[in-house]
């Protein structure tokens, strides 16, 4: 069960509501707080989704419950993780592609030495490299430690940018990417 509930809704709505919500990382040292500042929708109708040829092993997670982690291993090289959400039985899923810190960054930067604050989570595979994600975290319930989702309040529609998805070859036309306008820590403008 969905600890934050629309997280159950359709994932263009969760992708932009995710917005300004916060992931709070527990990590060697302390916790870090990250405010989501871009995501991305994926659906099973949708042709660029894992879930679109249905429940495989990689993409069962996709399945439900609503307020889990999906992480997959991207380009042989990369982790992304991913918020489950819709209904179980519906493979849905949004990408967290980028976050501000919000404290404990020097936290974050034991993963990443050297990187500016601005650059050091901007994109997903900087986001789960920087706290420590990979394969294991698959399935991760959020309503829990060592990483939470942290409801926030709603942002104003003025606030939020609505456009194409990027890094990707199939329904590129798809305007499923979100992101806080002018925030300085987005993966791509």
């Amino acid at each position: 069960m969905a600890h934050i509930p629309w997280l159950k809704a359709d994932v263009e709505i969760v992708a932009r509501r995710l917005l300004g919500c916060e992931l709070w990382a527990t990590l060697p040292g302390g916790v870090a707080r990250l405010q989501i500042v871009e995501t991305e929708a994926y659906h099973q109708t949708d042709a660029a989704s894992h879930s679109y040829k249905g429940k495989t092993p990689r993409t069962e997670v996709m399945f439900g419950p609503a307020g889990h982690m999906y992480v997959y291993f991207s380009y042989g090289m990369h982790f992304c993780m991913n918020i489950v959400t819709g209904e179980t039985g519906e493979g849905s899923a949004v990408l967290i592609r980028a976050a501000e810190p919000l404290d404990g960054v020097e936290l974050l930067r034991a993963n990443r030495p050297g990187i500016a604050d601005v650059q050091l989570i901007n994109g997903p595979a900087k986001l789960c490299k920087a706290l420590g994600v990979d394969k294991t975290w698959n399935g991760h319930d959020l309503s829990k430690p060592p990483l939470k989702l942290i409801e926030r309040p709603a942002l104003k529609l003025s606030q939020v940018v609505q456009t194409t998805r990027i890094g990707i070859s199939q329904a590129k036309d798809v305007p499923w990417r979100f992101y806080i306008k002018n925030s300085p820590f987005i993966s791509k403008a």
